[in-house]
């Protein structure tokens, strides 16, 4: 342990919904594995949220075992309640974000203050390479949905499951 408590294995989480997984999200994943000598993808399962989610946890969990499996230094978790609480609880001291734009910047910035006042754990801001710059979960989700094309966007085996999923939503089969 360090002075600061934390493990001297450098730690980090990346936080998130992944509701799917997106390149973008894989992206930022593979670059914070190359920074730090050990990722978690840290999947937010708030219950109370489960119902706006396209995908359950154990479902987005699986995606990004999968979408992982190529990063030895990665490994994937659900987590509900604080992110912080998680970060205690497995000697992780930093948290990583991706940034896609400015606005982006202003929200993580009061999040990342937010964070380190409530425990000893720092923030470290990836921006988004630029061919992801404008991709978002939400945004593959609703293109999807009226039939365009994000083969692009996501792993195959997302497409797929996502493809899937929507068409089940569609004939009313809900999950």
């Amino acid at each position: 342990m360090n002075d600061r408590g934390v493990d001297a294995v450098r730690k980090a989480v990346c936080p998130g919904s992944f509701d799917p997984v997106t390149n973008g999200h894989i992206d930022i994943i593979s670059r914070a594995s190359n920074l730090f000598d050990e990722v978690v993808v840290a999947i937010g399962v708030n219950k109370a949220k489960a119902s706006a989610r396209l995908f359950t946890a154990e479902e987005r969990i699986e995606m990004l075992e999968k979408a992982c499996s190529d990063f030895p230094n990665v490994t994937v978790a659900g987590f509900d309640g604080l992110l912080t609480t998680f970060c205690e609880e497995n000697g992780i001291g930093a948290i990583v974000k991706g940034l896609r734009a400015v606005s982006d910047f202003d929200y993580e910035l009061q999040m990342a203050q937010m964070n380190s006042s409530l425990v000893d754990v720092e923030t470290v801001f990836i921006p988004t390479s630029p061919e992801y710059s404008f991709l978002a979960s939400s945004l593959v989700k609703e293109v999807a949905t009226f039939g365009g094309d994000v083969s692009r966007l996501v792993p195959p085996f997302v497409l797929e499951r996502l493809t899937s999923r929507l068409a089940e939503r569609a004939a009313g089969g809900g999950r």
